[in-house]
């Protein structure tokens, strides 16, 4: 009996701590990022609210971007789903391989003293 009441007590504690975790929200997780990284107009008005200085000027998901970039830069993306880790590396890899400029104003912008770049070059090898 008493195990039973330490594995009951263990697997409450397991779902405490697994539904406690803090996510990001998903629903922008099927936007199509290929779509988005190889149509001119609509790179550039994210890329535009990303550069911004407010988030006046983007879209609902941009300004859902925008707010989770200084955390998700912080602590590791330790809030990403797998997708939405999967969709930052294909972001990253695409800017400096096919935008090296756009790459190099966003860098500016979100990571001024290169902390996040040599932070993750490891994870995202040029």
């Amino acid at each position: 009996m008493h195990r039973g009441i330490v594995l009951f007590l263990a697997i409450c504690t397991l779902w405490a701590v697994a539904t406690a975790v803090e996510r990001y929200t998903d629903k922008y997780d099927n936007i199509n990022l290929q779509e988005i990284l190889n149509n001119e107009r609509l790179f550039k008005k994210y890329l535009e609210c990303l550069l911004a200085d407010s988030d006046s000027r983007c879209t609902a998901d941009g300004r859902e971007l925008r707010k989770a970039i200084p955390d998700a830069l912080t602590t590791e993306c330790s809030k990403c789903t797998a997708k939405q880790r999967s969709g930052a590396a294909t972001v990253i890899k695409h800017l400096r391989d096919n935008r090296p400029g756009d790459w190099a104003k966003l860098q500016a912008k979100w990571d001024p003293q290169g902390i996040f770049v040599t932070k993750y070059a490891d994870r995202f090898p040029a």
